[in-house]
């Protein structure tokens, strides 16, 4: 092959890598949280200057990572599957009261346009636990299995999940949340 043919192929290369590195990757890294309130009242801490804090079922704040995976023939259509930490604590000084969970959610999302999803999907909340900390008494909860909807823009969005906790003695609890979502992706 002479040197005219050899930049001839090493033009054509380049620009047909150039353009498949331009488009957005159908693997994403995904990384983000939730700040959520509601659920019922599963314990009421009483504070001895006479204040009270209610924990409730599906308060907390949870970071997450994950992945988010397109078809690049649908780009507008996205699945996400994420694994977190979900927690909330009381004001309690000389106590570590708090409710822990593990968040693993799969959601089928819709970019309306590049910057608004709508998502709906599955999520599971395993390890949940209450710790009184010898306040009161410490429960676990049955795993817990609910629905997620959320809206968002740029990465800021907000969510309902829908879900019950039983706790281990067969007491039922609405986890039922809204919350602020923040969520983005990194490509790999």
């Amino acid at each position: 092959m002479n040197y005219k043919g050899l930049s001839v192929s090493l033009i054509l290369i380049l620009g047909i890598t150039s353009s498949v590195f331009a488009q957005k990757s159908p693997v994403q890294l995904l990384l983000g949280g939730a700040l959520e309130v509601g659920g019922e009242e599963i314990a009421e801490i009483l504070f001895e200057d006479g204040g009270s804090q209610t924990v409730r079922s599906g308060q907390g704040i949870s970071g997450y990572v994950g992945g988010e995976f397109t078809i690049p023939s649908l780009q507008q259509l996205a699945f996400r599957a994420s694994l977190g930490f979900k927690y909330v604590t009381t004001a309690a000084d000389n106590a570590h009261i708090r409710l822990t969970r593990i968040p693993f959610q799969f959601t089928a999302n819709y970019y309306i346009i590049d910057d608004l999803r709508i998502g709906a999907g599955l999520v599971t909340h395993q390890n949940i636990r209450f710790k009184a900390d010898g306040v009161g008494p410490d429960l676990d909860f049955d795993p817990a299995s609910g629905t997620i909807f959320e809206v968002a823009y740029r990465g800021f969005g907000l969510s309902v999940v829908i879900m019950d906790y039983t706790d281990e003695f067969g007491n039922t609890f609405s986890a039922t949340a809204a919350g602020l979502t923040f969520s983005g992706t990194v490509s790999l």
